[in-house]
C-alpha cells in the first residue's frame, strides 16, 4: 500500500474584460513553487505566501519566459496521472476555485491547437500508448460513462431509457456507486469525444425539458481502464483496473448578486452545499493528516462528513482513499477578488496535508467474485434460518443470467414470488436479505458479462437511443456522429416552422420508405410522428413513400377522416404528392416544410439560374398563405355582416332622431306657453310697450359716460388672474430646470419673479413681449410681467429671463442631461465657455451691476436757488443700498467752471434741446391721463392684484391712485391745463423770468459723494440722463469702495445748457433726472437651491390678510357637507377675541380651569397642564364690540380632532378620531362693567373616546400634545354657519400630580369674581368678515372662478432631490404688490422731501415764491398735516376765507366737547353717513379741501394715513357701498362728488334709519380668520385710559404688535384683555385738545364702536406711542415741531 500526498497546483489566469474595465491590479506573485498574495485594502501588510507543488504564472501572454501553458500543466500532472493509471492506481483530477477562475479552461480546454485542456491531452495519450503497445500479451478495455449531479440527485447522460434519477448506493466492499449508471466500451479518442458531444447534447435536451442548465450541475466522466496480461507458462491471465476519475465542478455563485428567488435560488443552495461540503472534507482530511494529530489514535470526533452532500460521497474513495489525486486550483489575479482568491489558497494549502492510500488493482474480478460468492452463501444460509429456503431456486436461475434475463425470469415467476410475500412481512430481516442478495447476483451477473456481450449491449442501446430521438424529431448524422438537427441528402424529411425564429427547423422527422404514421400518442397504432394538441387526432395522417421510375422516391400525403391538414394554405381532403417547399400544416399550431433533397437538387439542375425567391418560407409566410387562401369566402361574409350592420345602425339612427326632434318640438311648445304665462302676469304693459314702440337706445349721462370708462378702463388692465395662470402654468417647467441642474451639479437655480416697468425698475426691451411694446403706448398702467430669476450662484450674477427663453433653454438642458452620461464625470468644466454663452444654465454677465436708481427734482430751477440733495438709491426690489449727494444749480451762460483742483472731475457744457413733440410723446407714454384726470377727477391707480377681498374689498383705494409713473408729476403740473391756471399766471410768470422761450438756459450737476454702499460691490460709477433721452448719459469714473471709511467722492461737474421750450419748462416742474449706480459685484450671497429667498420686511397682515387661517377647520361630523357660495362685496368686519378653557372635575364637584403655562411670551399661545382620568369639559367664550350686524344664534356642532405630537399636521391625511362633543349650555353672558358683547357655550370631552395613545398616557418629558378644535357657530342672516378654529397644546401629568401654586389659590378663592382676572385660559384673535353673497353670473365671478391646473404638484425626474422646494405661487403676486407701493413710497418721499428742501431754501433766501408754495394759515397745515391728506406742494393762488380759521376753531371745540362728555361714541356708532371718526374726519378734510377753488384736485388724494394700507382703506368704506353718495372720496368712484359740510356733520334723520330698518335682509357668508401674531413688539409699557361709563383714568399694560395693540391687567397679566386693530383705528392728536383739558400728553384713539383717550407719562413716551400707533401721523408731528422751533429760532 502506497501513501502519498494530494498533488496540488494553483495556476493564476490573465484578466478578464469585466477587471481590466475597472482598472484592477494584479496581487498574485509567483517564485518558483511559492505563490503570494498582497492585501490591497492593507498594502502595507506583510504578503502572505504558500507554497504548492506547482505554481503556474500563466497571466501574461505566451511570449513570457515565465508563462505556463496547457501543454506544461499537462506535462506536470497529466502524464504523471496517466502513468498511474497504467500501473493500475485509481486516479482522479478536478479542478478547484470560484466562478470565472479558470478551471473549464484548465480541464477541458479549447478546440484550437496548444489550447486543449487536461482532460483531452489525457484521453489522447491513453489511446496513443495503447495502439504503440507491440507486446501480444496484454489487451486493452476502456469504458466510460458520463452523470450529472444536479440538486443532489443523479442522472446518466449516456442511456436515454434512465430518464429518472438513479439511486446512490453503498457497498461494503465496492463502496459508493450508481445503480444503474450506464457504462460503454469505447476504442477510440474519437469515441470518447463522441460520447462526451452526446452526453452534452443529451444534457441539452433534458434542460430543456427539466428546466435545468449545465451551469447548475456537477459532470462526472468516468474512464474504466482495464489491462489483461495472459502468461502463457501458467495460463492464467490477470487484469489491473484502473478508474480515471475527470470531475466539471460547478461554479459557485452568490444569492444576492444573481438576485435568484424560488427555484434558482433552491439550485444554487444546492450547488453551493455540495461546494462547501467538499471544503469541509478537504479542511477535515488536512486537520487528520496533519503533524500533531498524525500519532494520536483515531477519535470519534475526527468524522469525515463524505455523506453530507452526493458528490463527497461518490468522490469518497479519490479524497483520503485508494486513488492518486491531482488538484488544480484556479486563481483570479484581480484585487477585487481578493477574499475569493485568498479562500482558494488556504483550501489548496488545506489540500496539501491530504495523503491518499492508493493500490494497485490486481486482479480486481477474480478476487470480488470469491468474495460475492461467499456473500451469496452467507445470505443463502440467512434465509434457510427463517425458513425461506425455497427462495433459493429462484435465486440459483438468476446465477449468471444477464440482467436483461434474469428481471424477465423474475417477472415470469411473479406469482411465485407475490405468493412469499407474506412470509416475507413476517420474518424479521428477511426482506432486507433479499433485497442484498438480489444486489449481489446483480453485480455478479455484470462482472461475469463477457466483453462482447457488453459491446452487444452498448450497440442495442444505441440503437435504442437513436430511435427515441429520431421520434422526438432530433436525429444524428447518417454516419452516426454528432447528435443534433442535419439535413440528409437523399431521405424525404419534414422540418418544423415556429412563430420563433429561433425554434424553427430545430425538429426533423424522416418519412422513411412506405407508410409514416403521424398521430397521437395515445393512438391504437404506433404513430412514428407523435404529435399534441386540441386539434390532433388520434391518426391524423400518413405519408406514403414509393419508388417510381428509377431512384427518385415520391412522397403522397394522405389525410385521415375529419383531420385538418393544409398543404400551402389548402386544406387537402385527398391523397396530395408533396414537392419540396410545400407548407404543411396540421391541426392549428403544428407547422412544418417538407424537404425533399433528391427532388430539390434535379430542379437546381434544370434551373440553374433560378433566383432566390424574395420573401424566405417561414412560419409567418405559411400562416400569411393560409388566410389569404382561406379568406376569400370569409371576406365575402364580412362584407355580407358589415353591410347589415350598417343597415341596423341606419335605421335606428331614423328613429331616435325622430323621437329627439318630437321631444323638442314638446319641450319647445311647453317653453313658449309658460313664457307667455310669465309675462302676461307679470309684465303685461311692458309687453304691449315693446310690441307698439321699438326699443330706444339708453341715453348715458356725461358722467355715467365717465364712470363707465372709467370702469372699464379699471379692469381692462387687472393681471392678477393672468400673472396666476402663468405662474401655475409654467411651475412645472421651472422645476423641470432646477431639478436638471442640481443632477448635473449647476450652481445655478431659477425662481420665478414679478417684473413692473416703473421708475426705479424699468424693463429692458428683451423682457417685454411683441403684444406689450404695441400697447405700452395706450396702456395707461405698467405692466407687469412674469420672469424667470436664474441665481449663478458660480459667478455671482442675476439673470432675467422670459418665460419663452425657459422653454427655449429646457429643451437644451434636457440634451445636455442625455448626454450626460456619455461625458466622463472627470471633465471639468471651462470657464470660457461659461462665459461665450455655450452652457443653456448660463449667461454672459456684466463686470457692473446695477446697484440701484436715485431721482433728483428741478423744481428749484425755477426759483434759481442751488439745492444740495441727499436721495436714496433704491434697488428694484425697493431696498435702500445707499445714498448720493448730488448738487444742481442754474449758471449764467457766460460763467465759467471754477477750479476745483486736482480732486474734482469736470466736464464740458453738454447742449441739450428739448422738443416739444418728442416730450409729449414720451408723457402720454409714461403718463396718460386722458381727459379725465385733466378735468379734475382722480387718475387710476397702479394695482396688478384683484383685490384681496371681494366686491368693496377689490376696489382701489383712494390712497392708491400715484402709485404708477404719473404720480411723479406734482400737482401744479396739472393745473397747467386746468381752469385754476390763470390764477398761477402771474406769480409763476414773474418767477419765470430766466426761463423765456427760446432763450439758452445753463445749469450745473454735480455729483458730490455716494455713501452706505454696501462693500460688496468694489468698483463704483454713477451715470445720469433726462428721464426721457436714455442715449444722452453722463457717467463718472468709477472708484474703490471698501464699504468702510468716508463717503465716496465723486465729485464730478456737468455743465448743460437747454434752448427754454415750453416742454423744458415741464420737464423741470414735473420729471427728475435719473441716477444710475453701477458696482463690481464680488461676493455670492445666493442661499442654496433647497432653501428659497423669503421676501426681506414682508408686510403686516394689514396689507395681506391671509387667506387661511393657521389650521383648517376639522370636518364637521353631523352636518351635512355644505357648498360654500362665492363671497362678494364685504358687509362689514369685526374684530373678535375668543378664551378657550378646559375644566377639570374637582373633589367638590365643580369644574375648574386647569392651569395654563404662559411661559412661550407670546400672545394667543399657552399649553394646558391636564391630569390623567379626570372628566373635563371645554369652555369657548367670544367677546367683540357690540353691532347690529353681528348676533349668535346657536352651535351647531363642536369637533376635536387631528391628535399629535407635534405642531404640524398633515391637513390632507383624513383623520379617523374626530369627536363630535356634547353641548351642555350656549348663550349671552353679561360681566359687570363692561359693554362688550359675550357669547359663551360648554361642551363635555372624553378624550378616552379619541382611542389615541397620546391623550391615556402621561405625556413624557419634553414632549407636548397637539390637538385641532373646531366650532360651527349659527349666525343671523348667514347662508352657513361660521367656523373658529384653533389649535390646543397640551400636557398630561398623573391623576395625584401637584401643578403650580396657582392652581391651589384659584382653588381657594372658587370661581367666582376673580375668574375674569386669572390666566388659566387661552386666547384666539379672529377677524370675522361678513360678506353679500356673489352674483354668480356676472362675468367677473367667472373669471375669477376659472381654473388653470396647477403644474407645480405634477412630478418630474429628480424633483426628490430638490428637498422640498416650490416654485413661488399667488404669495410671489402679493409681495410683490408691497414691493411696488414701498417703490411709490419711496418716489413720494424723494418728492417731498425735495418739495420741504425747495421751501425751506426759499424761506431763507427771503423769496417771494414761498407764498406759492407753503399753507396760509398755520391752522390748515395743522389739520392738513394731521390727517396726511394734504400735497406739501399744494399752490394756492389766493388765501382762504377769513372765517376759515373760526371754522377750525369750532370743529376742535365740538370734538373736545364729545370728548368730554362722552356722547360722540353713541352718536358715531348710530350714524348713518359717516361711519367712523376716522372717516368723518377724512369727509370733512375732502370737503375743506374741495372747497378751496386754489386746492389741487389731487390734494386729498395724495397722501392719508393709510397710503401704505390698501386693506385699512377698503375696511374703512366698505359699510357705505350700498348706501347714498357720501362726503369722503371713495375710492371705488373717480371723482368725489362735493356735498356741503353741515350735512356731513348732521346724522340721519329717524325716518331714513327707518326706512333702512325696512329693507329686506340680504344673506351674508361668514368668514373668521385667525390672526397671525406678529412676533416684533414695536413698543410697550404702561398707558392711561379714559373711556366712556368709567369714572376716571384706568392704568393698562399695552404691547403694541402691529397691527393690533394688545391690552393687559399688568405687566404679569399673561391673558390679552382688549385687543385694538390699529389698521381700522384713527388715532388723533391736538394741542389745543391738551390745553382746553389740561391734560398733557394725551392723545385719542378712535374706532368705529368707540373712542378712547390715552395718557403718557412723558412728552417723548407720548411721542414714541404716537409713533408705534400711527408712523404717519407721528413723523408729521415731528416735522411740524421742527420747523416751529426753526422759524422760532429764526426769529
Amino acid at each position: 500500500m502506497a501513501g502519498a500526498s494530494v498533488k496540488v497546483a494553483v495556476r493564476v489566469r490573465p484578466f478578464n474584460s469585466r477587471e481590466m474595465s475597472r482598472d484592477s491590479k494584479c496581487i498574485i506573485q509567483m517564485s518558483g513553487s511559492t505563490t503570494t498574495i498582497i492585501n490591497p485594502k492593507q498594502p502595507k501588510e506583510t504578503p502572505k505566501s504558500f507554497s504548492f507543488d506547482y505554481s503556474y504564472w500563466s497571466h501574461t501572454s505566451p511570449e513570457d519566459i515565465n508563462y505556463a501553458s496547457q501543454k506544461q500543466v499537462y506535462h506536470d500532472i497529466g502524464e504523471e496521472m496517466l502513468q498511474h493509471a497504467f500501473e493500475g492506481y485509481n486516479v482522479c483530477i478536478f479542478a478547484y476555485g470560484q466562478t470565472g477562475a479558470g478551471k473549464s479552461y484548465t480541464m477541458m480546454g479549447k478546440q484550437e491547437k496548444e489550447q486543449q485542456g487536461i482532460i483531452p491531452q489525457l484521453c489522447e495519450d491513453l489511446f496513443s500508448r495503447i495502439n504503440d503497445t507491440t507486446n501480444d500479451n496484454m489487451s486493452y478495455s476502456v469504458e466510460v460513462s458520463y452523470m450529472e449531479i444536479y440538486c443532489e440527485r443523479v442522472r446518466d447522460l449516456l442511456n436515454p431509457k434512465n430518464k429518472g434519477n438513479l439511486r446512490v448506493r453503498e457497498h461494503p466492499l465496492l463502496g459508493p456507486y450508481v445503480e444503474d449508471l450506464s457504462k460503454l466500451a469505447v476504442t477510440s479518442y474519437n469515441d470518447i469525444q463522441d460520447l462526451m458531444d452526446s452526453g452534452n447534447k443529451a444534457r441539452t435536451v433534458a434542460a430543456t425539458n427539466m428546466n435545468e442548465t449545465s451551469s447548475r450541475s456537477h459532470a462526472v466522466f468516468n474512464i474504466i481502464f482495464t489491462q489483461k496480461r495472459h502468461d502463457a507458462e501458467t495460463n492464467i491471465t490477470t487484469e489491473k483496473v484502473s478508474k480515471i476519475s475527470l470531475v466539471d465542478l460547478a461554479g459557485s455563485e452568490r444569492a444576492d448578486s444573481t438576485g435568484a428567488k424560488g427555484t434558482r435560488l433552491k439550485e444554487g443552495a444546492n450547488i453551493n452545499k455540495s461546494l462547501t461540503t467538499l471544503g469541509k472534507v478537504i479542511s477535515a482530511l488536512a486537520e487528520m493528516d496533519s503533524g500533531p494529530n498524525k500519532n494520536k489514535k483515531k477519535k470519534k470526533t475526527d468524522f469525515i462528513p463524505y455523506r453530507d452532500s452526493v458528490l463527497t460521497w461518490l468522490l469518497r474513495e479519490n479524497l483520503g482513499g485508494n486513488s492518486r489525486t491531482a488538484m488544480v486550483a484556479a486563481l483570479s489575479p484581480a484585487d477585487i477578488n481578493y477574499d475569493e482568491t485568498l479562500s482558494t489558497l488556504r483550501y489548496a494549502d488545506r489540500a496539501k496535508q491530504i495523503r491518499c492510500n492508493a493500490v494497485i488493482n490486481e486482479d480486481p474480478n477474480n478476487k470480488l467474485i470469491r468474495e460475492l460468492k461467499d456473500e451469496v452463501t452467507r445470505l443463502r444460509d440467512l434465509l434457510y434460518a427463517q425458513g425461506l429456503g425455497d427462495i433459493t431456486d429462484m435465486t440459483n436461475a438468476l446465477v449468471g443470467m444477464s440482467p436483461s434475463s434474469s428481471l424477465s425470469a423474475l417477472s415470469s415467476r411473479a406469482a411465485s414470488v407475490s405468493s412469499l410475500h407474506e412470509r416475507i412481512l413476517f420474518a424479521p430481516g428477511s426482506e432486507e436479505a433479499i433485497e442484498r442478495l438480489k444486489e449481489t447476483e446483480k453485480i455478479i451477473a455484470e462482472l461475469n458479462e463477457t466483453w462482447e456481450e457488453k459491446l452487444r449491449r452498448t450497440e442495442a442501446i444505441r440503437m435504442e437511443r437513436e430511435a427515441l430521438l429520431a421520434e422526438m424529431g432530433v436525429a444524428m448524422r447518417e454516419d452516426g456522429g454528432t447528435l443534433g438537427v442535419f439535413s440528409p441528402k437523399k431521405t424525404p424529411h419534414l422540418v418544423n416552422l415556429n412563430e420563433d425564429p429561433l425554434m424553427s427547423e430545430c425538429l426533423l422527422y424522416y418519412i422513411k420508405d412506405g407508410i409514416t404514421r403521424v398521430g397521437r400518442e395515445d393512438a391504437e397504432k404506433r404513430q412514428d410522428i407523435v404529435l399534441s394538441g386540441h386539434f390532433i387526432k388520434e391518426e391524423h395522417c400518413v405519408f406514403r413513400s414509393d419508388m417510381r421510375g428509377g431512384s427518385e422516391a415520391v412522397v403522397t400525403l394522405e389525410p385521415c377522416e375529419g383531420a385538418d391538414t393544409y398543404v400551402n394554405g389548402k386544406k387537402v381532403t385527398e391523397p396530395s404528392v408533396l414537392r419540396s417547399g410545400n407548407r404543411i400544416i396540421m391541426g392549428k399550431s403544428h407547422v412544418f416544410r417538407f424537404n425533399h433533397p433528391e427532388q430539390a437538387r434535379q430542379e437546381r439542375e434544370r434551373t440553374p439560374c433560378a433566383e432566390t425567391p424574395a420573401e424566405p418560407v417561414d412560419w409567418a409566410f405559411a400562416q400569411r398563405e393560409l388566410l389569404e387562401k382561406q379568406g376569400i369566402d370569409m371576406k365575402q361574409e364580412m362584407e355580407q355582416r358589415l353591410q347589415e350592420l350598417e343597415d341596423q345602425y341606419r335605421r335606428e339612427r331614423e328613429e331616435a332622431t325622430y323621437l329627439l326632434e318630437q321631444q323638442r318640438l314638446d319641450y319647445e311648445s311647453k317653453l313658449e306657453a309658460l313664457q307667455k304665462q310669465m309675462e302676461s302676469r307679470y309684465y303685461p304693459e311692458v309687453a304691449e310697450e315693446e310690441e307698439e314702440e321699438p326699443e330706444d337706445e339708453v341715453q348715458w349721462t356725461e358722467r355715467e359716460c365717465e364712470l363707465a370708462l372709467w370702469a372699464f378702463r379699471k379692469w381692462k388692465w387687472y393681471q392678477f388672474t393672468s400673472l396666476r395662470d402663468l405662474l401655475w402654468g409654467n411651475a412645472i417647467f421651472l422645476k423641470e430646470a432646477n431639478a436638471i441642474s442640481v443632477e448635473l451639479k449647476k450652481k445655478v437655480q431659477f425662481q420665478f419673479v414679478l417684473l413692473t416697468d416703473t421708475l426705479y425698475s424699468p424693463l429692458p426691451p428683451d423682457l417685454l413681449p411683441p403684444e406689450a411694446a404695441k400697447d405700452r403706448e395706450t396702456r395707461p398702467f405698467p405692466r407687469t410681467i412674469v420672469a424667470v430669476e436664474v441665481q449663478d450662484q458660480k459667478n455671482g450674477a442675476t439673470h432675467y429671463w422670459t418665460l419663452e427663453k425657459l422653454r427655449q433653454r429646457l429643451d437644451l438642458m434636457r440634451e445636455m442631461y442625455d448626454r450626460a452620461a456619455e461625458v466622463p464625470s472627470s471633465v471639468v468644466e471651462d470657464c470660457d465657455n461659461v462665459v461665450t454663452g455655450g452652457d443653456p444654465f448660463y449667461d454672459r454677465f456684466p463686470w457692473f451691476r446695477l446697484v440701484g436708481r436715485a431721482f433728483v427734482y428741478l423744481s428749484n430751477l425755477l426759483y434759481p436757488v442751488p439745492l444740495v440733495h441727499r436721495v436714496a438709491i433704491v434697488s428694484e426690489k425697493g431696498e435702500v443700498k445707499g445714498f448720493l449727494r448730488v448738487a444742481v444749480q442754474a449758471i449764467s451762460a457766460d460763467e465759467e467752471a471754477p477750479d476745483y483742483g486736482s480732486g474734482v472731475r469736470q466736464s464740458g457744457t453738454a447742449k441739450i434741446s428739448f422738443d416739444d413733440q418728442h416730450f409729449e410723446k414720451f408723457q402720454s407714454e409714461s403718463c396718460p391721463v386722458g381727459g379725465m384726470s385733466r378735468s379734475g377727477t382722480s387718475q387710476e391707480e397702479l394695482r396688478i392684484v384683484e383685490g384681496q377681498g371681494q366686491g368693496a374689498d377689490a376696489g382701489p383705494s383712494a390712497d392708491e391712485v400715484n402709485n404708477n409713473t404719473c404720480s411723479a408729476v406734482p400737482p401744479d403740473s396739472l393745473l397747467l391745463d386746468s381752469p385754476e391756471k390763470a390764477v398761477l399766471d402771474g406769480p409763476l410768470d414773474a418767477a419765470l423770468d430766466h426761463l423765456r422761450l427760446g432763450s439758452t438756459f445753463t445749469f450745473r450737476v454735480t455729483v458730490l459723494q455716494a455713501s452706505s454702499i454696501s462693500a460688496e460691490y468694489a468698483d463704483i460709477f454713477c451715470q445720469f440722463n433726462f428721464i426721457h433721452r436714455h442715449d444722452e448719459a453722463f457717467s463718472t469714473e468709477p472708484l474703490k469702495n471698501t464699504g468702510r471709511g468716508p463717503p465716496l467722492g465723486f465729485y464730478h461737474v456737468q455743465n448743460i445748457a437747454v434752448e427754454v421750450t415750453k416742454s423744458f419748462i415741464e420737464y423741470i416742474k414735473s420729471q427728475p433726472i435719473v441716477f444710475e449706480v453701477f458696482g463690481h459685484y464680488q461676493q455670492h450671497p445666493f442661499p442654496p437651491l433647497c432653501k428659497d429667498v423669503l421676501s426681506p420686511l414682508r408686510p403686516s397682515r394689514r396689507h395681506f390678510p391671509r387667506v387661511m387661517p393657521l389650521s383648517k377647520p376639522v370636518p364637521a361630523t353631523k352636518l351635512s357637507t355644505l357648498t360654500r357660495p362665492c363671497p362678494g362685496p364685504c358687509h362689514c368686519k369685526y374684530d373678535l377675541l375668543v378664551y378657550f378653557e378646559i375644566c377639570e372635575l374637582e373633589a367638590n364637584g365643580d369644574y375648574i380651569p386647569a392651569v395654563v403655562d404662559h411661559r412661550g411670551g407670546m400672545p394667543c399661545v399657552g399649553t394646558f397642564l391636564l391630569h390623567q382620568g379626570i372628566q373635563r369639559r371645554i369652555t369657548v367664550t367670544l367677546l367683540h364690540e357690540t353691532g347690529s350686524h353681528i348676533r349668535w344664534k346657536e352651535v351647531r356642532e363642536l369637533v376635536v380632532g387631528r391628535i399629535r405630537n407635534t405642531p404640524e399636521t398633515d391637513e390632507s391625511l383624513i383623520d379617523p378620531n374626530i369627536l363630535s362633543l356634547n353641548i351642555l349650555s350656549s348663550g349671552y353672558i353679561h360681566p359687570a362693567q363692561d359693554d362688550r358683547t359675550f357669547y359663551q357655550f360648554e361642551a363635555a370631552w372624553d378624550s378616552s373616546m379619541h382611542n389615541s395613545l397620546l391623550l391615556n398616557r402621561v405625556t413624557p418629558y419634553r414632549e407636548k400634545i397637539y390637538m385641532t378644535l373646531s366650532a360651527y357657530i349659527e349666525m343671523e342672516n348667514c347662508t352657513q354657519p361660521a367656523v373658529i378654529t384653533k389649535d390646543f397644546c397640551m400636557v398630561f401629568y398623573s391623576r395625584d400630580a401637584k401643578l403650580p401654586a396657582s392652581r391651589s389659590i384659584r382653588n381657594l378663592f372658587g370661581s367666582g369674581t376673580l375668574r375674569a382676572s386669572e390666566g388659566n385660559r387661552v386666547t384666539g384673535v379672529y377677524e370675522l368678515s361678513l360678506c353679500h353673497v356673489a352674483d354668480a353670473g356676472s362675468p367677473g365671478m367667472q373669471r375669477r372662478r376659472r381654473r388653470v391646473l396647477d403644474t407645480s404638484v405634477a412630478y418630474v425626474r429628480g424633483e426628490e432631490n430638490l428637498a422640498g422646494w416650490r416654485p413661488r405661487s399667488d404669495s410671489l403676486i402679493l409681495d410683490h404688490q408691497w414691493e411696488l407701493e414701498k417703490l411709490s413710497l419711496l418716489q413720494e418721499v424723494e418728492k417731498t422731501r425735495h418739495y420741504l428742501l425747495l421751501r425751506e431754501k426759499l424761506e431763507t433766501a427771503q423769496r417771494p415764491g414761498p407764498e406759492a408754495l407753503s399753507p396760509i394759515s398755520s391752522e390748515d397745515s395743522e389739520s392738513r398735516s394731521s390727517s396726511g391728506a394734504s400735497s406739501p406742494l399744494s399752490a394756492e393762488g389766493c388765501p382762504l376765507p377769513l372765517e376759515a380759521p373760526s371754522e377750525r376753531q369750532r370743529e376742535l371745540a365740538v370734538k373736545c366737547l364729545r370728548l368730554l362728555t362722552h356722547t360722540f361714541n353713541r352718536e358715531y356708532t348710530h350714524s348713518h353717513v359717516c361711519i367712523s371718526a376716522s372717516e368723518s374726519k377724512l369727509s370733512e378734510m375732502s370737503v375743506t379741501l374741495l372747497r378751496d377753488p386754489s386746492m389741487s384736485p389731487l390734494g386729498a388724494t395724495t397722501l392719508t394715513p393709510s397710503s401704505t394700507c390698501p386693506s385699512l382703506v377698503e375696511g374703512r368704506y366698505s359699510a357705505t357701498d350700498m348706501r347714498t353718495p357720501q362726503p369722503c372720496s371713495r375710492p371705488a368712484s373717480p371723482e368725489p362728488e362735493p356735498v356741503p359740510e353741515a350735512d356731513s356733520k348732521k346724522p340721519s334723520s329717524p325716518v331714513r334709519v327707518a326706512e333702512a330698518d325696512k329693507e329686506p335682509q340680504r344673506l351674508l357668508v361668514p368668514d373668521i380668520q385667525e390672526i397671525r401674531v406678529s412676533p416684533i413688539v414695536s413698543k410697550k409699557g404702561y398707558l392711561h385710559f379714559l373711556e366712556p361709563h368709567t369714572a376716571g383714568w384706568a392704568k393698562r399694560f399695552v404691547v403694541v404688535r402691529r397691527p393690533y395693540a394688545y391690552m393687559y391687567n399688568s405687566d404679569k397679566d399673561t391673558v390679552e384683555r382688549f385687543v385694538l386693530n390699529l389698521s381700522t383705528a384713527q388715532v388723533e392728536y391736538s394741542e389745543d385738545q391738551q390745553a382746553m383739558l389740561k391734560t398733557p400728553n394725551t392723545f385719542a384713539v378712535c374706532t368705529e364702536h368707540r373712542g378712547i383717550l390715552l395718557q403718557a407719562s412723558s412728552d417723548k413716551d407720548m411721542h414714541d406711542w404716537l409713533y408705534a400707533f400711527n408712523p404717519l401721523l407721528a413723523g408729521t408731528i415731528r416735522s411740524k415741531l421742527s420747523r416751529r422751533r426753526s422759524a422760532q429760532m429764526r426769529v
